[in-house]
């Protein structure tokens, strides 16, 4: 029996002796200096404990949207050097590049004898937010997967962050744990790093509690409204967190730029437990942040097999982003009107552009929504984003969000709906770690809820590209939808640029015969200004202002010269949708019609 548990004794010695020599996952740490922000330059340094040999470092091909812009492009100066036991000389080590975005550090013979290995680089970025990073005399914007290289074997241990040469009257913040250095993070993972953008800057701050979570919202502005800021949020989240049974999060944090799209970008970016929202105005800062707090759980939390886990070396393709992107705008509509910042004559406007939009878009009788989801890394491309090319994925993915929810609550008389499917996803998937199975796990999900079979729904409107019968959705809720053809104002020419890569706009096509060709305007030119003013980068939204016959006066750049061109607007006859109340419903009509508009059921 003694010489059984000395045996024991030896072999759990030899266990815990090989546990105790086996290197431990150590803390890769980043320091970002701030010490040139004229010149938009981040320095970059990056250690690497307990380094493999032939260690690979690489940047993320993408990040933020669904596009390879290969941030490596933008790194300068890749320099590694050794940081040894204490005592030990450093020395440089050797970097070899292996693609356009991965690099090798060459030396097997200092494993196990360098304890660390000190990589430094620059970075060039002075790209406005939400979708990239910025770093001016004005503040620093950084989307973390843009800026720093990761190890790719090694994405899932501790990381921390720390901000050197930060200008004294600047503060810092980002929705992550404190790091023991001022103006430093940490996180338990470089994706969980990735995932909460930083703001330094002379920013606004300030917060509120709601649905038993804490909210910080950090606005950096020139004009804004903070008692309608803060009044709207409150109405957002407090609505969102009852719809979706409480917060997944003890903390939440809107980062805010507001002001001219030129300075400040425009769109949101969610995070698990942030949001990033460049605006033109409190009022679309609002409208914006209803659809980027619902990402909270509909693609942070509710999210498709196919995006797990995250490539950050290529294309990530999924079909369900009609459902992540274009259903999450379902629910920013639904939001804005059932917590009273909407009346519901907007909700029906709304609703209604969306398939003017939808049907003003001749690809809409060959690109289905999932095709849609598939080709989001197209949408970099001018020519794609032609309304003969593609639709939107988030246009018809909100309209058939809608007729889904109609349709749920037809097949049962009022006593279930979208909703039930958004909580039912929320159980079955986000709260125990599990991810969808594209439009077939929403359908499954969906047929759960309506106890019938969705498949003609599913086949026809998302995998399909069959007319949408809109009567016969909104007929039960006692609307119709009306449709009246208008003149609308047409510029005569296409552009190019001008998008969240904060590119020049430049005129791409001229539509023959337009009195935009009569006033000579070239392919190629440059627009400067747009009467008088900066040029939009969306300029579709620009046009649906105007009336046809309103004078443009466009100042371009052709061939180093200014010229300044002026035309009056063309006249474009398009079809308009509206959706009214029919007038005499019948009792389960009004049901079914209240029951959507407030979120409840029977």
């Amino acid at each position: 029996m003694k010489i059984r548990f000395l045996w024991l004794l030896s072999c759990f010695c030899a266990l815990v002796f090989l546990i105790g020599a086996r290197p431990a996952a150590g803390t890769i740490g980043y320091k970002i200096s701030l010490k040139d922000p004229e010149k938009h330059i981040f320095q970059v340094s990056m250690t690497i404990p307990q380094p493999a040999p032939q260690t690979k470092i690489a940047m993320p091909a993408w990040n933020a949207l669904y596009q390879v812009r290969d941030f490596a492009y933008r790194i300068r100066d890749v320099q590694v050097s050794s940081l040894p036991e204490p005592g030990a000389p450093g020395e440089n080590m050797p970097v070899r590049k292996l693609d356009k975005q991965t690099w090798e550090i060459v030396g097997g013979k200092w494993a196990g004898v360098v304890s660390s290995l000190m990589v430094r680089y620059s970075i060039f970025w002075d790209d406005a937010g939400p979708f990239n990073s910025q770093l001016n005399s004005r503040h620093a914007f950084v989307n973390f997967a843009e800026v720093l290289l990761y190890v790719p074997d090694r994405r899932s241990e501790d990381t921390t962050v720390e901000f050197d040469d930060v200008p004294a009257s600047w503060r810092t913040i980002a929705e992550l744990p404190p790091g023991t250095a001022p103006n430093s993070f940490k996180a338990v993972s470089y994706d969980t790093l990735v995932d909460a953008p930083a703001e330094l800057g002379k920013f606004e701050e300030f917060g509120f509690d709601e649905g038993g979570a804490h909210f910080r919202v950090v606005v950096d502005a020139k004009e804004w409204r903070r008692d309608r800021l803060e009044d709207y949020l409150r109405h957002i989240t407090a609505y969102e967190l009852r719809l979706m049974g409480g917060p997944p999060f003890h903390e939440y944090t809107f980062l805010f730029h507001i002001g001219p799209y030129s300075e400040s970008g425009g769109g949101g970016m969610e995070h698990a437990n942030c949001t990033a929202i460049g605006s033109s105005s409190t009022e679309s800062a609002i409208t914006t942040a209803a659809h980027e707090f619902f990402h909270a759980w509909n693609v942070k939390r509710i999210r498709p097999q196919t995006l797990e886990p995250v490539d950050f070396t290529k294309e990530q393709y999924t079909r369900a982003l009609w459902f992540a992107e274009g259903v999450t705008n379902t629910y920013a509509s639904y939001t804005l009107e059932r917590s009273g910042i909407w009346p519901k004559e907007r909700f029906y406007a709304d609703l209604a552009a969306q398939i003017s939009e939808l049907d003003s878009r001749p690809a809409h009788r060959w690109q289905s929504v999932e095709e849609s989801s598939l080709d989001a890394w197209l949408e970099k491309y001018d020519e794609y984003r032609q309304p003969e090319r593609s639709i939107s994925y988030y246009n018809k993915g909100q309209i058939v969000g809608e007729m889904l929810d109609l349709a749920i609550r037809n097949a049962t008389d009022g006593r279930k709906s979208l909703d039930s499917v958004m909580t039912r996803m929320n159980e079955t998937y986000a709260k125990q770690g599990k991810y969808y199975d594209d439009s077939d796990g929403i359908r499954a999900a969906a047929e759960e809820v309506a106890a019938t079979s969705l498949d003609d729904f599913f086949r026809r409107y998302v995998a399909g590209t069959d007319e949408i019968p809109y009567d016969k959705f909104l007929e039960p809720a006692g609307l119709e939808l009306k449709v009246e053809m208008h003149n609308m104002a047409d510029l005569g020419f296409w552009t190019t640029g001008g998008r969240a890569g904060g590119s020049t706009v430049a005129v791409s096509q001229i539509v023959p015969g337009s009195s935009a060709e009569a006033a000579g305007l070239l392919a190629g030119d440059v627009l400067l200004e747009l009467n008088g003013e900066t040029v939009p980068p969306f300029l579709s939204g620009w046009v649906r202002q105007h009336a046809p016959g309103e004078i443009v006066k466009l100042r371009v750049l052709r061939d180093g010269k200014v010229l300044d061109l002026s035309f009056a607007l063309g006249s474009n006859e398009t079809k308009k949708y509206s959706i009214s109340e029919v007038g005499h419903p019948t009792d389960t009509q009004k049901r079914i019609r209240e029951g959507w508009l407030r979120g409840t059921v029977n």
